[in-house]
């Protein structure tokens, strides 16, 4: 329920909440100021409200490219969630929500440069359209301005023979604006999941041309073609009182308002917006490179079958928690990429260790290398929140669903190690995993894990302690044929298990009640590492099944963040 929601992630909300203040604030202040201030009561002569709505997109995206940078500081945020490791587990958990929070800003940034654009782009026409006037009208004398001395100008067009395009692509302010945003186009939709997951390359690279975006938005204002009334003019020759007269000259004046107005340029500022970040996100690459230089030992390359590669590696002071991830480069195939990967190692082993599946370019250059020799391996991490809340639960319900099954071989195997250690720390009494996928080919590393855990577990008497159902999701009619051969058998032909694979999706409305069943007065934490559809349907399985009674079953949903 949003209720619930709000008590887990107040600190989410508050972020969200002060971020589109902000933004709000930013934008109704600098419109009501551009469309109001003497200042500019004759540029508005010339543009109307158009420069308002540029003038207030253009603070708001400021604003918003110094906040871009600071959700991708890594290694600022691992420090952070260092720093208040006092705080409570939901406070650091949140910190984990910096690409959704990053995402959001670069939405925004895309919303208010196509007002930006499209405001500038008005501007553009007014202003030729006044400097071709030729009736006289208040925007037709401001445009002949520049006739009258070098900074008497307000139109930057001083030519009748101009057009808008040729303005776009010749002035600084025009040209700078049409590369960064095409910068951002690009960004914006090379970063979709899907290419994300299958082009990782193509991300990765177009991704860089932020270095792009960010010189460009720190000289995109300084010819400051958008000009206002000087101070000193406006004490001289008040636009309101002198306005009329600028039409209707005669040669020998005697009132007030003789002089013509002076314009200045409003100075460009989008570099203090940006200076603090951008000397962050430095030191936070100078510390990337600086960790990555640090040795990593690959102790044992396991290669799995559909082309998995097992990797265990061993570094100096590299401590981990269940559900971390590191990212990873092999300076032999690309000294630029680094592509992360979930740990599949429990912090109780000696090594660490993560799984690569051939998905894409680098990851099948990779496999190949590996298959022929050890290359050197740069490792930068551990990063994330520790998904330490499984522990805290007498029973909990784990479901991974496809490449989401990986954080769970780290999260299993600790609790295995816990138990036979009898840590104080674990609550845990039992466990039922369900593991939803379309086939096993690329899991069955995974597989062999959980055989290998089912006859620990056996061998000392502990055989109950895990529950696991296997849901195949996308089957063909030779696996059918195949299992109803051997129907009877003990251990299953699908995966080798000894619990049956079922085929199909899991019925939650029948797993809750099951487990509700069996632990009448338990706490039972739900945890699931998979697609936002499913985290929809567990919620509302957990809240129907919990009993309103407080010393009876409740549920509890956390939707891990991989």
């Amino acid at each position: 329920t949003m209720g619930n929601w709000l008590v887990n992630h107040w600190f989410s909300a508050a972020v969200l909440a002060a971020w589109l203040g902000i933004n709000i604030f930013l934008f109704t202040y600098y419109f009501l100021f551009f469309d109001q201030d003497e200042q500019y009561f004759y540029t508005r002569a010339i543009l109307g409200s158009a420069l308002a709505w540029a003038r207030a997109s253009a603070k708001c995206l400021n604003f918003n490219s110094m906040l871009i940078l600071l959700p991708v500081c890594r290694n600022l945020l691992s420090f952070l969630r260092g720093t208040c490791s006092c705080c409570r587990r939901t406070l650091r958990k949140q910190l984990d929500h910096n690409l959704a929070f990053h995402k959001l800003v670069a939405y925004a940034l895309a919303l208010l440069t196509a007002v930006h654009t499209i405001a500038h782009l008005f501007n553009l026409e007014r202003y030729n359209q006044s400097q071709q006037a030729t009736d006289g009208s208040l925007p037709a004398v401001l445009s002949k301005m520049h006739l009258q001395g070098s900074n008497k100008w307000l139109n930057p067009i001083h030519s009748n023979q101009t057009t808008v395009e040729y303005v776009a692509f010749t002035t600084i302010p025009g040209l700078t604006g049409v590369i960064i945003t095409l910068a951002l186009i690009l960004m914006v939709t090379s970063s979709t999941e899907f290419i994300r997951r299958n082009y990782f390359e193509l991300f990765w690279y177009t991704h860089h041309l932020f270095l792009v975006y960010f010189a460009g938005l720190v000289i995109h204002g300084i010819a400051g073609l958008v000009r206002g009334q000087t101070e000193q003019s406006m004490t001289e020759v008040p636009p309101h009182h002198c306005a009329e007269y600028l039409t209707q000259r005669d040669q020998n004046c005697t009132h007030d308002c003789c002089e013509d107005p002076e314009f200045g340029s409003i100075p460009a500022e989008s570099w203090k917006w940006v200076l603090a970040p951008i000397i962050l996100y430095v030191f936070e690459r100078i510390l990337r490179v600086w960790r990555a230089q640090q040795k990593v030992v690959v102790t044992k390359v396991v290669m799995h079958p559909a082309r998995v590669l097992e990797l265990q590696m061993q570094k100096k002071g590299f401590r981990m928690e269940v559900g971390q991830y590191i990212f990873v480069n092999c300076p032999a195939i690309s000294s630029l990429e680094w592509h992360p990967f979930t740990l599949t190692s429990a912090p109780e082993e000696d090594f660490f260790s993560i799984h690569i599946r051939a998905a894409g370019d680098w990851t099948e250059r990779l496999i190949d290398t590996f298959q022929l020799e050890i290359p050197r391996i740069e490792v930068d991490g551990p990063f994330g929140t520790a998904s330490e809340d499984v522990f805290q639960y007498e029973v909990a319900m784990l479901v991974g669903a496809g490449i989401g099954v990986t954080p769970f071989a780290s999260i299993l195997k600790s609790i295995w190690y816990k138990f036979q250690q009898a840590d104080q720390a674990l609550k845990t009494k039992k466990i039922y995993f369900y593991w939803l996928c379309r086939d096993t080919g690329a899991f069955a590393w995974f597989n062999d894990l959980l055989a290998s855990l089912e006859q620990k577990m056996a061998e000392s008497g502990k055989a109950d302690f895990l529950t696991y159902r296997l849901f195949l999701t996308g089957w063909d009619t030779s696996i059918a044929n195949n299992v109803a051969l051997h129907f009877d058998t003990t251990t299953d032909t699908v995966t080798g298990l000894r619990h049956k694979t079922i085929f199909g999706r899991p019925m939650w409305n029948m797993e809750f009640a099951a487990v509700a069943a069996a632990h009448p007065r338990s706490v039972v934490g739900v945890f699931l590492c998979g697609p936002e559809a499913l985290a929809k349907s567990l919620q509302k399985s957990c809240h129907q099944h919990s009993s309103l009674d407080p010393r009876k079953v409740k549920f509890y949903f956390n939707k891990e963040n991989f």
